[in-house]
């Protein structure tokens, strides 16, 4: 009778095993970019975050000087 006891009770690996085992096989299904694609894709990233910042520090600007000239307020 031991030895079907033993046969039914399976060694299941912890948990941080596990984790990390199906956290590398997810990772070698992900299709990752090419250095030329990950570089372009930068760059379009980097250029639309500036234009934004220069087109949200324009409407700020426009904003502050057409306040202060309702409101009076500073020089």
């Amino acid at each position: 009778m031991a030895k079907t006891e033993k046969s039914v009770e399976k060694k299941h690996p912890n948990f941080i095993v596990r984790y990390y085992r199906e956290t590398i096989g997810e990772l070698k299904k992900v299709n990752w970019p090419s250095r030329q694609e990950a570089t372009n894709l930068t760059l379009i990233v980097l250029v639309v975050t500036f234009g934004m910042s220069a087109v949200m520090g324009l409407l700020d600007l426009i904003f502050s000087r057409f306040f202060g000239l309702i409101f009076k307020v500073g020089g």
